[in-house]
């Protein structure tokens, strides 16, 4: 408990650490009961920390208007979007963990010691075949951007984009036009690949044509080149931990796409920023909750389900769907239909 404010706590002749007269083991269940919601005392008991930090709720309401009316009254300049293949799944790429039809559910035709053994750089240094026959099905170049990603588009047009961190490997976020200093591909990218060896640089287009007949593309050194995207066992780009220190300090709100947030370091970055930032989650389900012991100690997590609750919004549904509320709601939906149509007519023509 090193470093967190129980409630109150005084010296007293009952011990170095009591609360109004009780004593610290009691303390720390009368803390702990507050915090999980159980017991009869509940509602007598809040963190020190509650009232000096937070005396008002950042948002007039903790739904989409809140959000909404924040960014109207100009208070979001600094907005950080993290999206994960939820805002891909409408262009026709599965994503990761649904059950029935995410990716990890349909890999039986591989022969996998594992659904993940597909993106385990140990498992790909002795046998990439299997990572190459699917990334022919997935690559770039075969999907359209959905309204998801238009919207984050639409965001930096208005001069509101911070950074948009992206778990997705897709690269449609460049195809929607989202500049490349605006995006931090945390997961890596198939914009160009190396030799896991010797670190040769390949292209996009050399290691595709080779993928699409059905080869495994091969360095010069007789290794094999693989994408940059980031595998199990690989460490992420330096670009998301330099943008990670730097972005996160300046944010004033931060929307979530997309993502059930279980994949680490990405998921805790949902904590990096201050304590006066709105959090919006736009996805099927709830995620990120503040759940475990010590996110609840740490008052990390979404606090979407706790009674202290003054800042984080869920919005439940399809990201796209979602997307185009939020659009119409601040007054941006036509500006919004326009760029699909607009596109949808470049791709036509």
């Amino acid at each position: 408990f090193k470093g967190t404010s129980f409630v109150e706590v005084t010296s007293s002749a009952e011990g170095p650490c009591s609360v109004k007269g009780t004593s610290s083991v009691e303390a720390i269940r009368q803390y702990l009961a507050a915090k999980l919601g159980i017991g009869s005392r509940t509602k007598d008991l809040k963190h020190v920390d509650d009232d000096q930090k937070h005396p008002y709720r950042v948002l007039t309401t903790l739904d989409f208007d809140g959000i909404i009316e924040y960014i109207k009254e100009g208070k979001a300049k600094n907005i950080i979007t993290m999206a994960g293949a939820g805002i891909s799944t409408s262009a026709g790429i599965p994503d990761f963990r649904t059950p029935g039809t995410g990716l990890y559910d349909n890999l039986q035709k591989y022969e996998l010691p594992n659904p993940t053994a597909i993106f385990d750089i140990r498992f790909f240094e002795h046998n990439p075949k299997p990572f190459y026959t699917l990334a022919k099905e997935l690559y770039p170049g075969k999907f359209e951007p959905t309204p998801s990603h238009y919207f984050i588009k639409l965001l930096e047009k208005k001069s509101l984009l911070l950074r948009h961190f992206t778990q997705n490997i897709d690269t449609l976020e460049r195809v929607a036009g989202i500049g490349d200093d605006s995006i931090v591909e945390a997961h890596g990218a198939f914009h160009k690949g190396h030799c896991i060896k010797c670190r040769k640089e390949y292209s996009q287009d050399w290691i595709k044509e080779i993928i699409f007949k059905d080869e495994v593309p091969t360095c010069e050194c007789g290794s094999f080149v693989k994408p940059d995207i980031v595998f199990f066992g690989e460490n992420l780009p330096e670009r998301f931990f330099t943008c990670m220190q730097s972005d996160f300090k300046k944010c004033d709100l931060l929307i979530i796409l997309g993502t059930s947030l279980v994949v680490q370091p990405f998921a805790s970055l949902i904590d990096r920023v201050g304590p006066d930032c709105p959090r919006l989650l736009i996805n099927m389900e709830k995620a990120g909750v503040s759940s475990r012991l010590d996110q609840v100690l740490s008052g990390a997590g979404l606090q979407i389900d706790s009674p202290g609750n003054y800042r984080d919004v869920a919005w439940l549904g399809d990201c796209d769907q979602g997307c185009r509320e939020l659009a119409e709601g601040l007054g941006w939906g036509e500006e919004l239909e326009e760029m699909l149509k607009e596109k949808k007519g470049e791709r036509e023509s």
